[in-house]
């Protein structure tokens, strides 16, 4: 089986298993999104949506995020890792979306990377579930687990793993194969102690083994 058809064969089967593949993250709009992923990183979704709740119920505009201080910000998300850095950059790309986007979440993968603490997982994020472009594909923990013990990526570093596995699929299927290695990284093929018996994916994985 070569790496196309094993991507192929793993989308067919994780489809069937999560036929609804997309972000855990609530949000309403662009800039929702933005905020909950920034706030996302090394934080779990669930708790990340307990805090967003709260504030965007508070913060109604991208101005209100851009102007209100930053140590009331802070207090909002306190409860989230690294809220101090969190709270900076959320700041901070408010007032560029007001300032250089004319107030709106710009669509390329070149300018949501100029905002402060957004590399191309949280870029992906936002272009995919927020606009339906599919520029790359979002690597967090999951995936980058995911791709290596399917034999899907021989590399560590996540902007490698991308680049291999938009190599062996469909542009059009990016987004959805993150949604669904991470689905299924939290559910099945956790980090400690995977659990072959109930893994759709037992018998085309190199890993099954361990």
């Amino acid at each position: 089986m070569t790496s196309k058809e094993k991507a192929s064969e793993v989308l067919k089967r994780l489809k069937k298993e999560y036929p609804e593949p997309k972000t855990a993250l609530n949000f309403k709009d662009p800039f929702e999104l933005l905020v909950a992923t920034i706030l996302s990183a090394q934080t779990t979704d669930v708790l990340v949506n307990k805090v967003t709740g709260n504030l965007f119920g508070k913060y109604r505009s991208i101005a209100d995020y851009a102007s209100v201080p930053l140590d009331e910000l802070r207090k909002d998300i306190s409860s989230i890792n690294f809220y101090n850095n969190k709270a900076k950059n959320i700041q901070a790309s408010a007032r560029m979306v007001v300032e250089r986007f004319d107030g709106k979440v710009p669509k390329t993968m070149d300018e949501l990377t100029s905002f402060p603490g957004v590399a191309r997982k949280t870029a992906n994020i936002v272009l995919s579930n927020a606009f339906g472009i599919n520029a790359g594909i979002a690597v967090d923990t999951h995936v980058k687990r995911l791709s290596s013990r399917l034999g899907l990526s021989k590399n560590e570093d996540p902007v490698k793993i991308e680049r291999d596995l938009m190599e062996i699929t469909p542009s059009r299927e990016w987004s959805t194969l993150s949604h669904l290695l991470i689905f299924h990284g939290r559910k099945i093929c956790q980090a400690k102690k995977p659990r072959h018996s109930e893994c759709v994916l037992f018998d085309i994985c190199p890993s099954r083994n361990i």
